[in-house]
């Protein structure tokens, strides 16, 4: 068969490397919180491309932005000043507890950026303090640095020997944080909502304590708010909840407007140790990244959208609550804003399966949680389609 005659299917099973298991249909466009796929058949977007796209699919405005810029200056690398970048850094520091920012260009980029600095922060006490805290159930990336605080044994497993120097300790459990800190620390890092752990919500007690012993051990506090952060939460920050500030905190996902972007933010005691050299990258910050970003930050941040986050929160708590209360396969809802795990008593693939069928997006966080993950600019009629699929699915499963 030659390429011309092969489906997109059949050319990703004989030309892409198998890291994904895929949908059973191929996505054609999408329009504000709906996908096509090339048959035609809509669907309600409940994953939003994994927390990225919260804005939904084809904004104007963001459209406009990405397109303008693209036909001025797409790519300078970072050994020049670019406006956009520039711009973008000053928006995240006004909106936040930071002084600086770091642009790369994914998540686990930003993890491994925040350890580099950490590192090197901590080695103006001590260079034997080295240690890095991290938590049961933590996603922090895949790449080497990101993966050894990521406390999973079939991602490590596979590539064995990680990068030394990490303990864990139980999320929400002061007790057991208290034990695994120590002098030789140079950051705990922490999700305040843990999103592929299962949709796991940090107590404020829990991360005010992690502050305080970061505190007591002259340790950086890093937050890592790649899926939860920006707007997610019904918060422009999902630590705005604790009234707790980092030293470092890490960003991704919705920041690039669904193009590759990652960011570092950090106090400038932690910025001071950097210096020319010390870390980069070839492609972060590009004018056409950071023309969307900008989009993206300006909007998630007004009070107008993020109540509307809220207020969609409370709707979709409604539904799953009492869906949990109805069907015995359901053990609960867990959620913030627009972040929500279903933990279920069977494994939740058939159930995303079957949501595909009743023209809505979900996926997993572990075998047997239901994630959604929805646009943030999802409105009640999309919320009440969403909940009474679920409804069926929850129904049809037993």
């Amino acid at each position: 068969m030659s390429a011309q005659e092969m489906t997109v299917q059949e050319m990703e099973q004989a030309y892409v490397v198998h890291t994904y298991s895929r949908a059973p249909f191929v996505l054609s466009h999408g329009q504000g919180a709906y996908l096509y796929d090339t048959e035609g058949k809509r669907y309600l977007d409940l994953v939003s491309g994994i927390a990225v796209n919260a804005l939904g699919y084809a904004d104007p405005e963001l459209v406009g932005a990405m397109t303008t810029q693209a036909a001025r200056l797409i790519h300078t690398s970072n050994l020049y000043h670019t406006e956009p970048q520039t711009k973008l850094a000053r928006m995240l520091v006004e909106r936040s507890f930071a002084d600086r920012v770091f642009f790369c260009n994914s998540g686990t980029e930003s993890v491994e950026a925040a350890i580099k600095f950490a590192r090197k922060w901590a080695r103006r006490q001590d260079a034997a303090k080295t240690r890095i805290v991290a938590f049961e159930g933590a996603f922090h990336g895949r790449t080497m640095g990101a993966l050894a605080i990521t406390p999973r044994e079939h991602y490590q497993a596979p590539f064995r020997p990680l990068m030394p120097g990490a303990s864990f300790a139980t999320y929400n459990d002061l007790e057991s944080a208290a034990v695994v800190m120590g002098d030789d620390v140079c950051a705990c890092i922490v999700e305040p909502v843990q999103g592929e752990g299962g949709v796991n919500l940090a107590t404020p007690e829990f991360l005010a304590g992690l502050r305080q012993l970061c505190d007591q051990h002259k340790a950086l506090l890093i937050f890592d708010e790649v899926q939860c952060g920006l707007g997610r939460t019904g918060n422009l920050w999902a630590h705005e909840m604790a009234a707790v500030a980092p030293d470092l905190m890490t960003l991704a996902k919705p920041l690039g407007g669904g193009l590759p972007m990652g960011a570092v933010l950090m106090t400038e005691d932690v910025a001071s140790v950097i210096e020319p050299g010390d870390h980069g990258s070839t492609f972060a910050a590009n004018p056409v990244v950071c023309a969307a970003a900008q989009v993206v930050l300006r909007r998630v941040s007004d009070p107008g959208f993020l109540g509307h986050v809220r207020a969609m929160w409370a709707l979709s708590r409604a539904g799953l609550e009492a869906m949990a209360a109805r069907y015995e396969l359901v053990e609960g809802v867990r959620g913030l804003g627009l972040i929500w795990g279903i933990p279920l008593q069977v494994d939740a693939g058939p159930l995303v399966d079957a949501g595909y069928q009743r023209g809505i997006i979900t996926c997993r966080a572990g075998a047997n949680v239901l994630r959604l993950l929805p646009p943030l600019i999802i409105d009640e009629t999309q919320v009440a389609f969403a909940l009474e699929a679920l409804d069926g699915i929850f129904a049809q499963a037993g």
